[in-house]
């Protein structure tokens, strides 16, 4: 009895071992797929985006409540945008926030502020110095 050839479209009976488990091999990246520059760019102009929309939010939550925001809220809205737009980031100090992020943490803590203030909410952070109450 004579054994037929297999054709060469079939695939590989199960249990024979397949060559890279149907996974593709890794390549490099090419200049076309970018790489780890442009990776960090992108996470850059997320980044500055996300920010830039925030303030966005707030100032456009505030109008459309009709809040009336105080004239330094105002310009901190503005000014802080026009430096994330100008800089990526609207502080200097590298201590002052993280890595990679476009408002510092107090910046951060004033838009949480501004936007509990337009959305009518208690304050978000409470005045004074935070930590624990004393035990009675």
């Amino acid at each position: 009895m004579k054994r037929k050839a297999p054709d060469k479209t079939e695939s590989p009976k199960k249990g024979l071992a397949r060559k890279g488990f149907g996974r593709k091999p890794a390549r490099p990246l090419t200049s076309k797929q970018g790489g780890l520059k442009s990776a960090v760019t992108d996470r850059r102009e997320m980044v500055k985006r996300a920010a830039i929309n925030a303030l966005k939010r707030a100032k456009r939550t505030a109008d459309k409540a009709g809040v009336e925001l105080s004239d330094w809220e105002d310009e901190f809205l503005g000014s802080v945008q026009e430096r994330v737009k100008a800089y990526g980031r609207a502080f200097g100090d590298p201590e002052k926030g993280g890595q990679g992020e476009a408002l510092s943490l107090m910046q951060v803590v004033k838009l949480k502020e501004i936007t509990a203030k337009a959305k009518g909410e208690k304050r978000a952070f409470p005045k004074g110095r935070g930590g624990r109450k004393a035990p009675p």
